[in-house]
């Protein structure tokens, strides 16, 4: 019998799939194959909700390949080389069809693991790009114009049937809650699966999207009328292809009227999706910034000893600054906070609490249910200043608190302790008078914590340790090399400034201090 294996990673669907089509054309009897790697899910950044997205989203793909004539294999194995070295003893197999993956390291190892096993038993493997993701990109300048050609092409056809095997038998799913998964802070978990994406992606473009310009940073409004598709794109339910065709078919199809209301948001919807693939195709140019600082001469700027009170205390939302609290708790419970919120986070952890991003990136990739490391890791490196290119954002928690939550309702939501402070107050519950706290049977540093750090002390301090990094070296080489590799092109002033080679400085701006 002549074998292919279909290898499911981040692709968990049927539609616009490369590796699918091309497999069913090759008329070799077909494994879609799901290999549950259980050395992956001991990995610091994953975590037992992700897996229960993933469980969704695998009996859907299951239930799809059936109808396709051949049903879903699943392996648990430790890696994906056991597993398919194991069916390749079994029956030998001529192809492998994948889609690329820009992942963690751990990913990365374990792809070269498997590209050396097939080379080495002349199994022909064969990959193929995912969306706007350039593999083995020679120059950052024309990355854009390629990947809009990508994205122009039409959706690829989903195959009617597929050859089935007769030979192969599958493991049962794991249960959502086996021990393969460790425990995480948890309560709701995002619903995974095809159905969901699609009733997801109708629901905004039909209705939540008017207001997705207005609400985007709103930490309560942003929960309705963000898109919510990010679980879905990260693990592949839905392409991004297919996201964005909808939303163009959705505006050509609207009346003068609503068109009117509604482009402006899907505008900025559809920019976000492209700064998506942006920050991903960081992590492929450069997949150890998972690791190492962009810019190596911050590598030594903060300790490696790590503050365990300021970290714990950061962890369960107990900062003593509300929208820092309540964000974190309302992340640790529902697996997603808005992206700008996420942004704060990092921010107050970096250069409030002074706290290297290589740990406390770790709690909040676990945290994530949309957790997409090309995005997680360049985001982490632009709030906590590290990139050399990016100017340095310190974002200051009561002004976010004052601008975007100024009546205190998701503080009061997720912060329970706060639920009866008066709305003068709920930004700086520290300012609450004596008699007040009498008054409310309210005592701080008791009921609530007292701020762990004085603001403006702490962000002068961030400032001084920065000021002094960048005094000791000089950064106009570096950081322009940086810029070469990993630096946006998609305005001219960034085509413009990509060509500046040989003026000095060409890093003073990115080093300016901005607080938001």
């Amino acid at each position: 019998m002549d074998i292919g294996i279909i290898w499911f990673k981040k692709d968990l669907r049927i539609q616009d799939h490369a590796p699918l089509h091309f497999a069913s054309q090759s008329n070799l009897n077909l494994i879609p194959l799901y290999i549950v790697e259980t050395d992956y899910w001991t990995q610091p950044y994953a975590s037992k909700r992700q897996w229960h997205f993933i469980h969704d989203s695998l009996l859907e793909l299951n239930l799809a390949l059936k109808n396709l004539g051949q049903p879903l294999i699943i392996k648990v194995r430790k890696n994906a080389k056991d597993a398919i070295q194991e069916i390749h003893k079994q029956t030998p197999i001529q192809k492998i069809f994948a889609h690329e993956e820009t992942g963690n390291h751990w990913t990365y190892q374990r792809d070269l693991e498997v590209q050396h096993f097939c080379k080495a038993q002349k199994i022909q493997f064969l990959e193929y790009p995912t969306n706007g993701i350039v593999r083995k990109l020679k120059n950052r300048d024309h990355w854009q114009k390629i990947r809009q050609s990508r994205l122009a092409t039409p959706l690829v056809e989903t195959p009617k049937k597929i050859k089935p095997v007769s030979n192969q038998k599958s493991d049962t799913i794991p249960d959502k809650n086996s021990p393969y998964f460790k425990d995480s802070y948890m309560t709701n978990v995002q619903k995974g699966g095809r159905i969901e994406a699609e009733r997801i992606l109708n629901s905004f473009l039909g209705f939540r999207a008017k207001e997705y310009l207005y609400h985007i940073s709103k930490p309560q409004k942003s929960e309705t009328h963000c898109s919510r598709l990010s679980p879905f794109l990260a693990n592949g339910v839905i392409s991004l292809k297919e996201v964005l065709t909808k939303t163009s078919r959705h505006l050509e199809n609207l009346d003068p009227e609503n068109k009117k209301v509604v482009a402006r948001s899907l505008a900025a919807f559809k920019s976000r999706l492209s700064w998506r693939d942006h920050f991903i195709q960081k992590l492929e140019d450069q997949p150890e910034i998972e690791y190492r600082c962009m810019h190596p001469y911050f590598e030594k700027m903060r300790p490696k000893e790590i503050d365990e009170k300021k970290l714990e205390a950061w962890k369960n939302g107990m900062t003593g600054y509300p929208l820092i609290d309540a964000c974190m708790r309302s992340l640790n419970s529902q697996g997603w906070v808005t992206f700008r919120m996420r942004a704060m986070l990092v921010s107050f952890a970096s250069y409030h609490l002074w706290l290297d991003w290589r740990v406390t990136g770790k709690h909040l990739a676990a945290m994530f249910t949309d957790y997409e490391p090309g995005i997680h890791y360049s985001q982490l490196q632009m709030q906590s200043g590290t990139t050399g290119i990016n100017a340095i954002r310190m974002y200051n928690p009561i002004k976010q608190s004052q601008e975007h939550d100024p009546d205190g309702k998701f503080i009061k939501k997720w912060v329970k302790e706060l639920e009866n402070i008066p709305t003068e107050y709920i930004h700086t519950p520290w300012l609450l008078p004596p008699l007040l706290q009498q008054e409310l049977a309210f005592t701080l540093d008791k009921h609530y914590p007292k701020p762990i750090v004085d603001h403006e002390t702490a962000i002068k301090h961030a400032r001084s340790k920065i000021s002094e990094i960048r005094k000791q070296f000089d950064f106009s080489n570096t950081a322009h090399s940086v810029f070469k590799k990993l630096g946006s092109r998609k305005t001219a002033a960034g085509r413009k400034k990509a060509k500046q080679t040989n003026k000095k400085d060409k890093n003073q701006l990115s080093l300016d201090f901005d607080e938001d």
